[in-house]
């Protein structure tokens, strides 16, 4: 379960600046995505007939602690914001100048409970990585094959006795990515699924013992345009329609 599940329902029971300001209330992740969709809704501009374009690149100033308890979530947090945001975007057919860029600062001048919202909207190129989440870590895919087990001989190495030397092999050649079992002792599973090969797609759980490996292709943006304020080092990039539906 994500960290932001149920947040449609949450956005209903979401405080507003002056309920925090009066109680101190601690932010709350659900904040963020209405924050983010308000700043979606307000700044989307009619192009043209068949184009509303909306902002790309946003800044969240929140407050010192907020801040430190946000930061503490990891990518998680930051990821889930762009899905949501990606989200609302396809629900209000909005379109972007390229990827999203979602960044959160410390900002010493708000109060507990305030959040405020930069945006603009920022050209990019975007490139795509696949990553391996395990147990907390994040693991590039190099073009070729990669192998996950508990042996040295492994490419990745997991401290799991459920699982075999070389367990299960990896490739990815650029645009897609594959799944084998290797003859493992106790097999593997794909989403649920007993698993021999397989098209690995993002978000597809990979178990090996008690081991999940989950894969995911991240797009990676150019460099943006710089701001007054520097933004701190919690920033994830994504891409509106997605991988798979380029």
């Amino acid at each position: 379960m994500g960290i932001l599940d149920n947040f449609e329902k949450g956005l209903e029971r979401a405080v507003n600046g002056a309920f925090a300001k009066t109680f101190r209330s601690g932010l709350q992740p659900v904040e963020l995505t209405s924050a983010l969709r308000r700043e979606l809704d307000t700044k989307a501009a009619v192009v043209t007939r068949d184009r509303i374009l909306a902002p790309n690149d946003f800044t969240l100033m929140l407050a010192p602690g907020d801040y430190k308890r946000m930061h503490a979530m990891g990518p998680a947090l930051t990821d889930e914001l762009t899905a949501f945001v990606q989200q609302h975007a396809r629900k209000q057919h909005y379109q972007f100048a390229g990827g999203i860029s979602i960044t959160m600062q410390p900002d010493d001048s708000l109060s507990t409970g305030i959040l405020q919202v930069e945006s603009q909207n920022v050209k990019s190129d975007v490139s795509w990585v696949p990553v391996l989440d395990i147990a907390g870590k994040r693991y590039p895919l190099a073009k070729g094959r990669t192998i996950v087990g508990r042996g040295r001989e492994a490419d990745i190495t997991v401290d799991d006795s459920g699982t075999s030397r070389k367990h299960v092999e990896i490739t990815w050649d650029g645009s897609h990515a594959q799944v084998r079992d290797l003859g493992s002792t106790n097999g593997s599973q794909l989403n649920g699924q007993s698993l021999k090969k397989a098209i690995l797609e993002p978000d597809s759980v990979i178990t090996i013992g008690r081991t999940s490996i989950v894969f995911r292709v991240l797009p990676q943006t150019s460099a943006r345009a710089p701001r007054t304020r520097q933004p701190d080092d919690v920033t994830r990039r994504n891409d509106i329609d997605g991988f798979w539906q380029r």
